[in-house]
């Protein structure tokens, strides 16, 4: 016992040191993640590059940071200024009378009601009630939008300082990342084959739910928005907000599309209405059936119903950055006891 407890000590105090070490970098915690993830899912373009100019390292890198700029900066930019822009407008259009959301939905709303009559208990909710708490939602969720506009402006410092911190952490991770985990795999005393299953299972889930989930999310989000535009459908910007939301999630958009479709045709608006069914059917569907699965390819390999629970779960606990990291928790769970429940077989035997 006491051979062991010079040992045991020295893992305590590296216990503490990791821990205040993150305690110290908390603030930055969430740029390094956003590195790591961004290095994970642009490699194989930087290995490309390598395979091109063989005889420099930074080249390459370099590279690689302008194709990320240019496919993932630039367009989450780009749609986040629109959001705010859109979502301010309307706020103060809603505030100053000239948009009535609750009347809008009553309106709607009373296009359906021969079908809610036929439906028990519900005639006892009146279109009125439904319309305002429907309206009110919609406000709401319009003013937190709006909302965030000054928010981000007081912090654009510290927006700017995450922004420099992970592609300066970035550029090395590319260069390094493999040395790297390397190193950690040797550093880690768990075992090198349950570490390397491990380092993975986190890099092909964070490959697949941005590539599949995010890009994919962004794209129909774009699409939903413009087309939502073209028919005049009001805050067209924010339903395409919406519509990148749930096309993250199993559900898919096909809860924004199909509505409202169905009230253009019951207003009498058959073509926009058609409209909207053939880009959703000619195009987004499309696109859920044969782009998404050729960019996740074989990567999440979780159940539907684990990568919906996981993702909201990530929302909830860490905003946006939860749509991927919900979805790597998730799966290091089941990787885990996974490899748990191999390792207890093979000491049976």
């Amino acid at each position: 016992m006491q051979k062991n407890t010079p040992y045991i000590l020295f893992l305590i105090f590296i216990l503490l040191v990791t821990v205040s070490f993150f305690i110290l970098i908390k603030d930055f915690l969430l740029a390094c993640f956003w590195a790591i993830i961004l290095a994970i899912v642009f490699d194989p373009i930087h290995k490309k590059f390598k395979q091109y100019f063989k005889n420099t390292e930074i080249l390459p890198v370099l590279l690689t940071l302008v194709v990320i700029i240019i496919v993932f900066i630039i367009p989450i930019l780009t749609i986040t200024l629109m959001i705010a822009e859109e979502s301010t407008t309307f706020y103060k259009k809603i505030e100053s009378g000239e948009i009535n959301p609750q009347l809008y939905f009553q309106d709607n709303l009373e296009l359906f009601l021969p079908i809610f009559n036929k439906i028990p208990y519900v005639e006892a909710v009146s279109v009125e009630q439904m319309g305002s708490a429907v309206g009110d939602i919609f406000s709401q969720a319009v003013k937190y939008l709006a909302q965030q506009v000054p928010i981000l402006t007081q912090n654009i410092l510290s927006i700017i300082v995450q922004f420099s911190l992970t592609f300066y952490m970035l550029f090395f991770m590319l260069r390094d990342g493999h040395y790297l985990i390397r190193k950690l795999i040797s550093l880690i005393p768990i075992g090198d084959r349950i570490e390397i299953e491990l380092f993975k299972r986190f890099t092909s889930v964070a490959r697949g739910t941005v590539k599949g989930g995010l890009i994919v999310a962004v794209i129909e989000g774009v699409i939903g928005g413009l087309v939502f535009w073209f028919v005049g459908i009001p805050t067209a910007f924010l339903w395409g907000t919406i519509m990148v939301v749930l096309s993250l999630l199993p559900v898919g958009s096909i809860l924004i599309w199909v509505p409202a479709a169905l009230i253009l045709f019951l207003q009498g608006e058959t073509i926009r209405a058609l409209i909207l069914l053939s880009v959703f059917v000619l195009v987004i569907v499309t696109i859920d059936n044969f782009l998404r699965p050729r960019l996740i390819g074989k990567d999440i390999k979780m159940s539907d119903y684990l990568v919906l629970v996981s993702t909201l779960g990530g929302l909830t606990w860490f905003s946006l950055t939860g749509f991927v990291l919900g979805p790597i928790i998730a799966a290091l769970f089941v990787t885990c006891w996974d490899i748990l429940g191999k390792e207890n077989i093979a000491s049976q035997r």
